[in-house]
């Protein structure tokens, strides 16, 4: 048996071992019936996380099939994601934060130029290059302007929705080590049969 990372579950919903955990076994027969036995109840008092432990899912397997030898690979805890019904965002949300995102962003790019002097770089490239005096280096802005928007581009390996590449972007990396430092705070601090206090019988 092994425990699955975390798992999505709908409120309310009872949690079986064959959600938890990918099994194997000799006896096809037993090992449907093992998967179908409950393990957890979600309550409304859980919120969005739960943590199951793998001696919690054995000791529901053992209850129910004394004879059963169970072996374990893998994680120690399932961490369950209780999936609520997500509310819609309205139209000037969206439109609110995208203007937000966009200004912001287009006044850090802006103060950046400003603070290492590109326009002043730009001007002194040009007339070493071209031996005039311009106000306006648009033969270095603009290709600029548009390499800057494809540097993003493939920085982030994403156009939209669709992505350029197998490979993840900087940002998926540091996303994934965040996650997964969250999974293991999570399953510290939610995980009560992992903790015992002083005061505990």
């Amino acid at each position: 048996m092994k425990l699955r990372h975390r798992v999505q579950v709908k409120p309310h919903e009872m949690v079986v071992v064959g959600d938890v955990a990918q099994m194997i076994a000799t006896d096809d027969q037993l090992l449907e019936k093992i998967k179908q036995l409950p393990v957890y109840q979600i309550q409304p008092h859980d919120k969005n996380i739960v943590i199951i432990d793998v001696m919690h899912v054995i000791d529901t397997i053992v209850r129910s099939e004394k004879t059963v030898d169970v072996q374990t690979i893998g994680p120690a805890q399932t961490i369950v994601e209780v999936v609520y019904e997500k509310k819609r965002v309205s139209f000037l949300s969206f439109l609110f934060v995208w203007l937000l995102l966009f200004i912001g962003s287009a006044l850090a790019i802006m103060n950046f130029h400003e603070d290492v002097s590109m326009k002043e770089m730009h001007q002194h490239l040009y007339t070493m290059i071209t031996g005039e005096k311009t106000e306006k280096p648009l033969l270095f802005q603009i290709p600029y302007s548009f390499g800057l928007g494809i540097g993003m581009i493939l920085y982030f390996n994403h156009l939209f929705r669709k992505r350029l590449n197998e490979e993840p972007s900087p940002l998926e990396v540091e996303m994934f080590n965040y996650q997964q430092s969250l999974d293991q705070y999570v399953i510290l601090h939610e995980n009560k049969e992992s903790m015992k206090r002083i005061d505990d019988d």
